[in-house]
């Protein structure tokens, strides 16, 4: 009985989690606007205070790049920041009072590591949902 009561929280628990990251991503789909065409993929964590998510892309030279950022239901509780694959960094949106997105164009192909951590003050867990899109 004990152990069905255990996993039928761990289901819970991941069907909520799951909702969660949905709901944000919708909020997060609205920074991608129909001047950008999304590369299809959801790039998604569920995060604690103390956490760092990390998302690996390639970004083809000559297009120009829209990436959106989001946890909860509003914009700015996210911190993220883009290093090349030598760990030189690119952007943080720290330095724009936590832009919810960042359209960036590279001349040549770049292969990017994202990081994305809560807030602080945002709360002490959240789902990151990362998003991106190329100008059409």
């Amino acid at each position: 009985m004990k152990q069905l009561l255990i996993i039928t929280f761990a289901l819970l628990s991941f069907v909520g989690a799951s909702a969660q990251c949905d709901i944000t991503a919708d909020v997060c789909q609205s920074h991608i606007t129909d001047d950008f065409l999304s590369d299809g993929q959801h790039y998604r964590a569920l995060l604690l205070t103390d956490q760092v998510a990390e998302f690996n892309a390639t970004l083809y030279g000559g297009s120009l790049y829209r990436l959106a950022a989001c946890t909860g239901t509003q914009d700015g509780n996210l911190v993220f920041r883009v290093f090349d694959k030598e760990r030189n960094l690119i952007f943080r949106n720290s330095e724009f009072k936590n832009a919810p997105y960042w359209d960036f164009m590279v001349k040549s192909t770049l292969d990017v590591i994202i990081e994305a951590e809560l807030d602080p003050i945002a709360g002490a867990s959240g789902c990151a949902v990362m998003l991106m899109g190329f100008k059409r």
